[in-house]
């Protein structure tokens, strides 16, 4: 990703961005046009200036904007998502500790101390904590940090990309492209890179997938926000290599491209000739957590702010223009509230969600457009009915809920978001001599 030096953002203003934007409680209005349909399609949308982006919610991947979210596309640094889940995955197993220190090779050092590119100095043959290759990683967007802990994780760069194009599609990625871990192209990482592959190849894939690969982490890993949301920090402050990190994402509070009315607390942007600005972007307002992804706006110099207005118009969109509609545990949804049983002495058994599930609808909608249907776990299912004996409160499937006149869907071109379903009382089994007589009556 090539970067000029920090001084470049002093010169963002807060009056390039965001102009006009509206006072008062809501986030800034936005002017609703018509978008032609994607595989993502969206019946009236924002006037997107990118060549591609998604907005969803971050617990379901309930999609609630999409422009041309299918269209494999460069995604630079944001790539770096997808790397820092293998890591949180290798900490969490034990596989890397925060206060482990990693030594340096002569290979990621070259990449480190290149200038040009989003870094911190790393030093061959020096060695660096876990910890603070991570924040280096997410925080500046550091290169090499991030090389250097793929390899900590995997044993050497190409290891680590395998373990990327798995992981990618056990997430729900389904068409990318992953050369190395920064999402450099294949000739800025040199000893780094795959010789097999074009000097221009860099990762790619879709505005879906980034999403996709976004919520994934903020659901497995949250903690991850703690610190995509720092917006400055120190690296190896007090020695000669200490380097003052600005977080690239300048919506961030305190930075240039801040707007109070969003509160955004992560997550990666991603920049290069190929793949434009980028920015996958998260924010919670009110409790409602969305995610939303810009890829290729505008980049016509290192201070050009295009991604962020991009990403605001998705969001306040969102915002203002759809509410939520909450499930508790225990509540009973329609389409789901019983089911048939099979062999049991009743012949329905009453069922409720077994946990909370929150959905937006658009604010002419209303709650009633949310339906559901009852899919039994296939052991526990006779004739496609449930059957008995079953205990109270034993999950025995899912409610799979969508939305009435929905074309946009779910993540994973799924309609529908499964929520665990349970029955509130014990489905006994009835008496041979009920079930013989049953037997008898269904041949008439």
């Amino acid at each position: 990703m090539k970067r000029l030096k920090q001084v470049v953002m002093g010169l963002v203003t807060a009056m390039t961005l965001f102009t006009g934007a509206a006072s008062g409680l809501s986030v800034a209005p936005v002017t609703v046009t018509a978008q032609a349909a994607t595989k993502h399609t969206a019946s009236s949308t924002v006037n997107l200036k990118a060549k591609a982006g998604i907005a969803v919610d971050a617990k379901t991947g309930q999609i609630l904007y999409s422009k041309d979210a299918d269209k494999t596309l460069p995604v630079a640094s944001m790539s770096k998502l997808l790397s820092i889940y293998l890591v949180l995955e290798a900490v969490h197993s034990g596989k890397l500790k925060w206060d482990q220190k990693v030594k340096i090779d002569a290979a990621t050092a070259k990449v480190a101390q290149n200038t040009k590119l989003s870094n911190v100095p790393l030093r061959a043959g020096y060695s660096y904590t876990v910890k603070s290759l991570y924040q280096a990683s997410l925080i500046y967007s550091a290169n090499g940090a991030i090389e250097a802990l793929g390899t900590a994780v995997a044993g050497s760069p190409q290891a680590f990309v395998a373990k990327m194009k798995t992981k990618a599609k056990d997430l729900g990625m389904t068409d990318v492209k992953i050369y190395n871990a920064c999402g450099l192209t294949n000739q800025q990482v040199g000893k780094l890179g795959d010789r097999r592959v074009s000097a221009k190849a860099e990762n790619e894939w879709s505005a879906a997938d980034q999403a996709t690969l976004a919520v994934a982490l903020l659901n497995k890993y949250p903690e991850v926000l703690d610190t995509t949301k720092i917006s400055k920090m120190w690296f190896e402050k007090g020695t000669k290599d200490a380097t003052k990190m600005e977080n690239w994402n300048w919506m961030l509070k305190g930075l240039t491209a801040a707007y109070t009315k969003l509160h955004i607390d992560g997550l990666k942007t991603g920049t290069s000739d190929a793949a434009g600005a980028n920015f996958t972007g998260t924010a919670n307002n009110g409790g409602k957590r969305i995610v939303t992804v810009v890829l290729h706006a505008a980049h016509e110099s290192e201070t050009d702010p295009a991604r962020f207005q991009q990403t605001q118009k998705m969001m306040s969109y969102v915002y203002n223009n759809f509410k939520t509609v909450s499930f508790k545990a225990g509540s009973q949804i329609a389409g789901a509230k019983s089911v048939k049983t099979h062999d049991a002495k009743q012949p329905t058994a009453k069922t409720v969600l077994a946990s909370d599930v929150q959905l937006w609808i658009r604010d002419d909608q209303v709650a009633s457009n949310v339906q559901a249907t009852p899919q039994l776990t296939a052991k526990l299912a006779k004739d496609r009915e449930l059957q008995a004996p079953v205990a109270k409160n034993d999950q025995i499937g899912t409610a799979n809920i969508s939305l009435k006149g929905d074309q946009l869907g779910f993540l994973g071109d799924t309609k529908t978001t499964k929520v665990p379903l349970k029955v509130t009382e014990p489905v006994e089994k009835a008496n041979f001599l009920v079930r013989a007589w049953r037997s008898i009556v269904a041949l008439f």
